[in-house]
């Protein structure tokens, strides 16, 4: 739709070297979705903001919300930056602070990624962890809590992100005209988190000047308050939430809500496997705000179903922030938000080998009755395959060598030939959990799992429902 970028000219005196890393912040790439919005006529397109030095949006207001606090009179030479932040605002006070000698503390609540925490504490900062399930009114709040330790602390100023008018002003002067050029004023939507509203607010303003039929969506977590106070004016109860960076249980001064037409709820589950599949299939990482944000995009694409226009979505900051959660699978099954995956058998093999009791528990046909009684004691199983030189010759069950032993009980030594039930269906390792539940809720009492002709353990009905009962299965 527009002008491709063109590649770095060296002799071009407008591309330049910068000073240091503050000019390097802003004029991110807008990208184009392809592959996430197949079956969509509108074209969505990506501000790329993880792209920024300091890897987020974030990274525009760092330095003016440090440059007004200066320019105030509020912030001397040597001065501390204290801020409440889910780490991005963090981060980007962090870079400016670097360059310009200041110290920095930071709050953050405990649910946010342990990645970003080390991030700030890697550019010097403090980090002061609070609760994240307390009121806004609690103490222990995390913007209560920084206010008081910039009370506490001599010649420092609280960052306020959440109240500061220099957070709205930034995204006003930089990131709108920066989408208004990209998009040769084209646009016909934009959408962003609702989180401090600085982005939302600044650039919807921006574009409504520009054009007041551009439609300007904000993307809420379910749990925040926000789309209830846009729709109705009250103030609800917040609930918790794991996506991060963005929703609020508490309405924020940086929020203009006159230049937000309309703002939906997205879940968890929908934020951040929609980033993953930006990942996965855009090759674009992102953190989970970026999927909650492009989900609401794709919606909106849809609706409009308009190919000479075009939606813009945010894509916040970087994926890496987030690799101990929703980018691992393990926390993904364990959080229950991989539905839509395939988890194959081999998985779930690997998790219940980690208990006492070997992968797979078998006799060979030679044993006796009372060694395979034995056997199934020790392990505390009901039933065990019979197996030699690769093949199985049938299966047994606890109950019915019992019973057989119990009626006549010079059985107990006899061998096992003499009292085998069928063998057990088979399964290759690679096959889907589906297939495996299917098959022991049709009736079947176990599986055994194959690795090409090699058997490598067994899958009871007690297995399959001890995974899905602890966050794997669908």
């Amino acid at each position: 739709m527009f002008g491709r970028a063109m590649p770095l000219d060296l002799h071009d005196p407008t591309q330049r070297v910068y000073s240091d890393v503050l000019e390097g912040l802003g004029n991110t790439p807008l990208i184009r979705l392809n592959r996430v919005t197949r079956g969509i006529r509108t074209p969505v397109y990506a501000k790329a903001e993880y792209l920024s030095p300091g890897g987020s949006v974030k990274d525009r207001i760092g330095l003016p919300i440090i440059e007004a606090a200066e320019k105030a009179g509020h912030l001397a030479p040597g001065g501390t930056i204290v801020e409440a932040t889910a780490g991005n605002t963090g981060l980007a006070l962090a870079i400016a602070a670097a360059i310009k000698g200041y110290r920095c503390v930071f709050v953050m609540p405990d649910k946010m990624s342990l990645e970003k925490q080390r991030l700030l504490k890697a550019f010097g900062a403090r980090i002061v962890v609070t609760p994240t399930a307390v009121p806004p009114d609690h103490p222990d709040y995390y913007l209560n809590t920084a206010r008081k330790i910039a009370e506490d602390t001599p010649n420092s100023i609280f960052a306020d992100q959440f109240y500061n008018r220099a957070n709205t002003d930034a995204h006003y002067a930089t990131t709108a005209p920066e989408i208004w050029e990209q998009t040769e004023g084209r646009i016909s939507a934009f959408v962003a988190g609702m989180g401090t509203g600085g982005t939302i607010s600044g650039v919807g303003r921006y574009l409504k000047e520009q054009n007041p039929a551009v439609r300007v969506v904000g993307a809420d977590p379910v749990g925040s308050i926000l789309k209830r106070y846009k729709e109705t004016g009250e103030i609800g109860e917040g609930k918790t939430y794991m996506v991060e960076g963005i929703g609020m249980d508490k309405v924020p001064a940086t929020l203009d809500i006159e230049y937000v037409d309309e703002i939906r709820n997205v879940t968890d589950k929908e934020s951040f496997q929609m980033a993953r599949r930006l990942t996965r299939e855009e090759g674009l990482f992102v953190g989970g705000s970026s999927g909650t944000i492009t989900h609401v995009a794709l919606q909106l694409a849809r609706e409009l179903d308009d190919p000479e226009g075009c939606v813009v979505t945010m894509l916040c900051d970087v994926g890496e922030r987030y690799l101990s959660k929703f980018h691992s699978d393990e926390w993904m099954r364990e959080n229950r938000m991989l539905e839509d995956e395939r988890v194959e058998v081999a998985y779930v093999l690997e998790r219940k080998a980690r208990g006492e009791a070997p992968p797979l528990i078998a006799i060979e046909g030679g044993a006796t009755v009372r060694e395979a009684l034995e056997l199934m004691e020790k392990y505390n199983v009901s039933q065990i395959p019979v197996i030699e030189q690769m093949e199985q010759l049938g299966s047994l069950s606890e109950g019915t060598l019992l019973s057989r032993v119990l009626a006549e009980p010079q059985a107990i030594d006899k061998p096992l030939s003499d009292f085998l039930e069928p063998p057990f269906p088979t399964v290759d390792e690679t096959a889907s959990m589906k297939t495996v539940i299917g098959h022991l809720t049709g009736g079947g009492h176990a599986l055994l799992v194959c690795r090409g002709r090699q058997f490598v353990g067994i899958l009871t009905k007690f297995d399959v429902l001890h995974f899905v009962t602890n966050g794997g299965g669908r």
